[in-house]
């Protein structure tokens, strides 16, 4: 009667999303990525990517991928290192095995037990200005640290 239907499917997991760039594992990009369609990176990227706010594009980093630099996109799946921002216009996921040192900002986010983020996490509004988020964001940490100091 009750769950003799089982469904395997979480919101963590991967769908059958076509990836017209691929970063395979033993590839290593220097240098800033402005993104027309969604990527998946296996290997290594030092510098920024960047993908326009009104693209539904997705940036999945893969167990062996490695970001040194901020991710701009409107999803962006984590199972491996980021060392920088992350921006998801829609959604942030962090698989069990993501490892994010930067603050993540999104409109939606998914986290799998295991995961770890050294940093902020921002819930926006997807029409939000960046700048006004940083201000937020900004206004949050002093308010925390001003309470923090007065116990």
């Amino acid at each position: 009667m009750f769950g003799s239907k089982k469904n395997n499917l979480t919101p963590l997991v991967m769908g059958q999303e076509k990836f017209d760039t691929l970063i395979g594992r033993n590839a290593e990009i220097h240098g800033c990525l402005k993104l027309h369609e969604s990527v998946r990176i296996d290997g290594k990227v030092v510098g920024n990517i960047e993908a326009p706010k009104d693209s539904a594009i997705s940036v999945v980093i893969g167990t062996t991928g490695e970001i040194h630099g901020d991710v701009i996109a409107s999803r962006i799946i984590v199972a491996g290192k980021v060392s920088g921002n992350l921006h998801g216009f829609e959604r942030v996921e962090l698989m069990a095995s993501a490892l994010v040192q930067g603050d993540i900002k999104y409109a939606s986010m998914a986290v799998e037990h295991g995961a770890r983020l050294l940093g902020l996490m921002l819930q926006v509004d997807t029409h939000e200005t960046g700048a006004g988020i940083d201000r937020d964001a900004k206004a949050v940490i002093r308010k925390a640290k001003t309470t923090g100091q007065a116990e």
